[in-house]
């Protein structure tokens, strides 16, 4: 059986001493293993951990099945940044009364309005306002979400002429 060099040794000990308790238990056993006859000992002289323990890893090794059942995740679920919608419940309301003196629409056709404020704007008058900070892309989703269409200065074919 060979020896590892001292730096691995030092770098195997540093990451032992992160691992949760199962986890140094299952480490140690692997290593173990990967040196076969007199790895128990070596390893548990490297890890300053008791040869029980080595043993331990090695059987709760053998009873994994392949579908371990294992969660992957790490972080618990439902964090991060809660949706604009979440944090503030009544932003439908303030953002129609921001863009309720700026709106038009095509008398033939109700369903189609629009503003003549950018989505940027629309954001600074709801922080300016209503205390309401949201980005750009939220008013974006405001004005699809409410049936506003973005209008385009469009040039006839008299002015080109």
């Amino acid at each position: 059986m060979e020896h590892y060099s001292n730096e691995i040794e030092h770098e195997m000990k540093k990451f032992y001493q992160t691992l949760s308790e199962k986890d140094k238990r299952r480490y140690a056993a692997i290593e173990a293993r990967k040196l076969g006859h007199g790895g128990i000992m070596y390893i548990a002289g490297v890890l300053g951990c008791h040869r029980g323990t080595i043993s331990a890893g090695i059987e709760e090794l053998q009873e994994l099945s392949e579908e371990s059942g294992y969660d992957q995740r790490i972080r618990k679920s439902g964090g991060g940044r809660k949706s604009y919608e979440v944090t503030w419940p009544d932003i439908d309301e303030k953002f129609l009364d921001v863009i309720s003196g700026y709106t038009a629409g095509d008398p033939m056709d109700e369903a189609i309005k629009w503003t003549n404020l950018s989505p940027q704007a629309i954001a600074d008058r709801l922080a300016q306002h209503h205390g309401i900070e949201v980005s750009v892309t939220v008013t974006r989703k405001l004005l699809d979400k409410h049936g506003y269409r973005r209008r385009k200065i469009q040039k006839n074919d008299d002015e080109k002429q």
